[in-house]
């Protein structure tokens, strides 16, 4: 049976951000990822032909990793994922028509936030967990600052997030992180990518527990 989202993520608490994909390597580059440990993988929709790629990952390894897009902007981009055999929908945005798209689907929604008022809006329209982006400008103490307000949903700070900030999101209540160039990059081996996957997998559990 499919993983839920709660189960993925309390499985890894990281979401592998694969930006850049090609349908190519897909297949090698998910082998690596959920050998890892990964259980949550987006492909963001700017990356080449990435419904090809979705379909590849979720026909692969969509009964041990929930597999889904990125940047996702539109109702319209919602329902392509879905026919792709994608379950997870990830947003750089708090649009709530997206949202409500996502939700009404049966997928599991991830919305980017910036501010309180998105966070509250999107949790409203039935958001599964928060997406605080870009991290870089919601440091450690805006994060305990939410979460004292915030206190029934997981909150993943997404962008400049590594094995060397992970503890201080941790111990200011984040739920798990979003890894882009830390794990992936185009051009980046498969050798490197697993062994750097399976670093980030570590230093993630090991501030978890």
């Amino acid at each position: 049976m499919p993983l839920s989202f709660t189960e993925a993520l309390t499985a890894c608490p990281l979401v592998a951000i694969l930006r850049g994909l090609k349908p190519s390597e897909a297949l090698e580059i998910g082998t690596a990822l959920v050998d890892a440990g990964f259980t949550l993988i987006e492909v963001p929709l700017n990356s080449p032909e990435p419904l090809v790629s979705i379909r590849t990952l979720a026909e692969a390894f969509g009964d041990r990793a929930l597999i889904g897009a990125g940047t996702v902007l539109s109702p319209a981009d919602v329902e392509a994922v879905q026919n792709a055999g994608g379950r997870l929908i990830v947003m750089p945005h708090a649009d709530l028509e997206v949202i409500r798209a996502a939700k009404a689907r049966g997928l599991v929604c991830t919305p980017g936030v910036a501010t309180p008022t998105e966070a509250f809006a999107a949790r409203a329209a039935g958001a599964d967990a928060l997406k605080l982006f870009p991290a870089e400008g919601i440091p450690p103490h805006v994060v305990k600052a939410w979460r004292a307000v915030l206190t029934d949903i997981p909150l993943l700070p997404v962008g400049g997030i590594d094995a060397s900030n992970m503890r201080a999101y941790r111990e200011a209540g984040a739920s798990g992180f979003g890894i882009g160039s830390a794990l992936y990059k185009p051009g980046k081996g498969v050798a490197a990518i697993a062994v750097d996957g399976a670093s980030l997998v570590k230093a993630a559990r090991s501030v978890f527990t």
